[in-house]
This record gives structure tokens, C-alpha cells and sequence, in this order.
């Protein structure tokens, strides 16, 4: 997937995540309630959050302050499968947060066999990305997140634990999975569908605005996902199979799956992120490797 941005030599192509797949190119139960959200609740006795949870994890991960996360993204094209991965910390009631991002092999401009790290600042409206082809080695390259066309949900490389939190406003259908256990913590496993356009409209301005930018960008106006919560109600993992509709000129069969999980741990972590300055942002043309 690619994106364009303006830059002082005018509008350029930039992608983003893009990896080489032969021709294939990523830039990377129950009946419902009227509500649409299923009734299922944990057993009696499990001291463990209900389904309203999955709906609260939002605000309940901005009341938890900061938290470090793991994050991975993962597309399988014909018998090829191939994982972008990504560690990180981030304040999550600022909505800020840094990564670094290990490319596939080969991606990137990188030699077959050698994978290229990007270092990812994350803000609530800009994502800042550093060692990119066609960048200089000391700069930063800054995206509008709100004009991507999936919101930066995947464009990046990995999803924003903030949106995708953001976009569990929106869950339907949820069912209660059962209990398991994550990084030696017992957590509550629910799943079901989220409605983009609901997420969008319970969210603070600025997921909004994202959140609208990633209804473009979907096959539907649903996405499928996995939630795990801890018995504080915070989210500790979650993952969503987002659908991205193929070209115009494609079959219809060739929309594609990316599969992105985020996982969240040591919360209280202590985060410190320090922004570009204004002299370190590339804004010359980027050729595509």
C-alpha cells in the first residue's frame, strides 16, 4: 500500500510498509442484543471483567497510564507468509508512543536476506518514521495520520495500541471465549466483529478523525478481532483481521487479510519521547525503492 504525501518538491509517492511478494505488494457466537452486542457474560465467580469491558477498554488503558507493547502484523499471500514486528512503549493517555519495527527480509531496499529497522514516533495526529529508504540516515519523515487511508491502522507497520483500542468502541456480537493465561497474568478472552463507523463516533476528536480516514480504506465496515482482558479491565492483547479492498481493476477475489496483534505489558512503565525537531524532518522528494 502506498501513500502520497506533499513535499516541498511537490506531491511524491511515499510507501510506507512495502514488501515484495512476488507481485503482491503490503505496504504491509450467540444471538445478539438489540445493541448488537451479545449478553454472554463470564461464569459467577470468575473476578474477572464482563463484555461492558471490551467497550471501556479504551478509557480504561488511558487510566492506566503507560504501558510497554509487542506488536505484530502479519499478511499470508498463497504459501508465503510474511511478519512485520514491532516493540515499543507507550503513554497511552497522551496517545504517544515509540517503536522500532523490524522489516521483512529484502524489504525496503534492503539487500535479500537483511532486514531494515524503523524507528516509529507515534503522536495522535502524525507518525514520524526514521531509517527509511530513500530518507537521509539523520532525518525523520513525518505522515498525516489522518490522511492515510486506513488511519494508520497497518500503513505503518504497527497498529497504534491507542486506535486499536479506540476501535473496541465499536464491538458487536461479542462473545465470552474463556479464561487464559498471557505473560503470567489471567486474562478474559472475548471476540467478535467491531463496526468502524460506530468506533468512530464514540471516540475522542482525534481517533475520530482517524478512525473515519480507516473507513475508506476496509472491504466493509466491519473487522473481526480477539480481545484479552486482565481483572482490571485493561487490555492486554488484542488482535484484528482487517480486509483491504484490491484495485478497481483487480478480480473480485483479491482483496487481501492483514492480521495485526498488539500486546500490552508493565504498565507503569516509565515513557519518555522525544519529538523531532522541526530541522530534522525530511521534506525532499523520497524516491521508491
Amino acid at each position: 500500500m502506498a501513500v502520497r504525501r506533499q513535499s516541498r518538491g511537490g506531491t511524491v509517492p511515499f510507501p510506507l510498509v512495502v514488501v515484495t511478494l512476488g507481485a503482491v505488494l503490503l505496504s504491509v457466537a450467540g444471538c445478539s442484543a438489540e445493541s448488537g452486542v451479545v449478553t454472554a457474560q463470564p461464569p459467577a465467580g470468575s473476578a474477572g471483567p464482563g463484555r461492558a469491558a471490551v467497550l471501556a477498554a479504551a478509557g480504561e488503558l488511558a487510566r492506566a497510564g503507560t504501558a510497554r507493547v509487542r506488536t505484530a502484523m502479519e499478511m499470508v499471500t498463497g504459501h508465503t507468509r510474511v511478519t512485520i514486528e514491532g516493540r515499543g512503549a507507550f503513554d497511552l493517555a497522551a496517545g504517544t508512543g515509540r517503536l522500532r519495527v523490524t522489516l521483512p527480509p529484502g524489504a525496503d531496499g534492503t539487500p535479500p536476506g537483511e532486514r531494515r529497522l524503523v524507528r516509529e514516533l507515534v503522536t495522535p495526529g502524525a507518525l514520524y518514521m526514521r531509517n527509511r529508504a530513500g530518507v537521509p540516515a539523520d532525518k525523520w519523515v513525518r505522515v498525516d495520520t489522518t490522511g492515510l487511508r486506513d488511519g494508520n491502522l497497518v500503513t505503518g507497520g504497527a497498529t497504534d495500541p491507542v486506535t486499536a483500542a479506540q476501535l473496541l468502541r465499536g464491538a458487536r456480537q461479542v462473545a465470552y471465549e474463556g479464561v487464559t493465561e498471557l505473560d503470567g497474568s489471567r486474562v478474559w478472552h472475548y471476540s467478535g466483529v467491531v463496526d468502524i463507523e460506530r468506533a468512530a463516533a464514540g471516540a475522542p476528536p482525534m481517533a475520530r478523525r482517524r478512525l473515519e480516514a480507516a473507513e475508506k480504506g476496509f472491504s466493509g465496515h466491519t473487522v473481526p478481532f480477539d480481545a484479552y482482558l486482565d481483572g482490571q479491565g485493561r487490555l492486554r492483547k488484542v488482535q484484528h483481521r482487517f480486509t483491504f479492498a484490491a484495485d478497481p481493476d483487480s478480480p473480485p477475489d483479491a482483496d487481501y487479510t492483514v492480521s495485526s496483534t498488539t500486546r500490552l505489558y508493565a504498565f507503569g512503565t516509565r515513557v519518555r519521547i522525544r519529538m523531532p525537531e522541526p530541522g530534522d524532518i525530511w521534506t525532499g522528494e523520497i524516491a521508491a525503492p
